[in-house]
This record gives C-alpha cells, structure tokens and sequence, in this order.
C-alpha cells in the first residue's frame, strides 16, 4: 500500500521533528502523528504479539532494564522498532481514507518508507548526536522518565 497523502519525517533526536509536523500539521489543516502516536494503542496489546513493547510492564525497577547483555538490548531495540513500525502501518492505513494531507513523525524505517511512501514525502531531520545525549532525559517519554 502507497500513502499518498502522508508526508513523514524520521531521523534522530532533537533534531525538530515534533515541531516541524505540528507546524506542517497546522499551516495546511492536516492530520498530525506526533512522536509515538502509537501509544495509544499500548494499554490493549498483546504480549504474545508485542513482546517487546510490553517488556517494561514486567519490570519492577530500572535495574532490570539495565541488567541485559549488549545483545538482548540490541534485540529489544530493533523488536521494538518492528513491533511500533507494524502499529504506525496500521494506523496511517486507517487515516488514509480520509481527505487532507497526514504529517507523520514516525519510527517507521526508511526501508518500509520506500515501499509505502510517495517519493519526495519523507524528510530526514538528524541532530548533533551530542546534543541528543545531553538532554535524553528532558524527554517525557514513559521509559525515558522509567529510567530516570
């Protein structure tokens, strides 16, 4: 399936990605995805089917989180990837019925945004990889403030 109505923007932390789409989102009266728009489907998953997003509900402290070998956090990361990319999918497939541009900041990655988007509708936005360290747990992000 081809979004033809969905402009997306990947790329790293930090770098205006949020902004950009609510910017984009305002100015042409499109339908915004902000960062993690998926989450809203979080309380209601299975975890046969995403184990990796429902890893953190099992953990009692963040010591558990940071107790794993570098490949068991290598595999979570890229299982996570898999299982919000597959959650993003479904979601722009039910907003592309609709009329009107969609504004998608999205973990969808930029193998799947060749098959599915328009070319000339995905931007990558990258920051100074620095600036994304020092300022990791500015975040409000759930796991992010887990960790914290």
């Amino acid at each position: 399936m081809r979004f033809e109505n969905a402009y997306f923007i990947i790329g790293s932390a930090y770098a205006g990605k949020s902004t950009m789409i609510r910017l984009l989102a305002e100015k042409y009266s499109g339908i915004h995805c902000e960062e993690n728009y998926h989450d809203r489907f979080f309380p209601d998953l299975d975890k046969e089917e995403f184990p990796y997003l429902n890893y953190t509900r099992e953990l009692e402290d963040w010591h558990d989180f940071i107790r794993r070998s570098p490949e068991e956090y290598e595999a979570w990361v890229d299982g996570v990837s898999k299982e919000c990319e597959k959650l993003e999918l479904q979601i722009l497939e039910e907003l592309s019925v609709q009329k009107g541009p969609i504004f998608v900041d999205t973990c969808i990655s930029a193998e799947t945004l060749k098959e599915v988007a328009v070319p000339g509708h995905v931007l990558v936005m990258l920051a100074d990889p620095e600036i994304s360290v020092r300022r990791f747990f500015e975040r409000p992000d759930r796991e992010k403030q887990f960790l914290y």
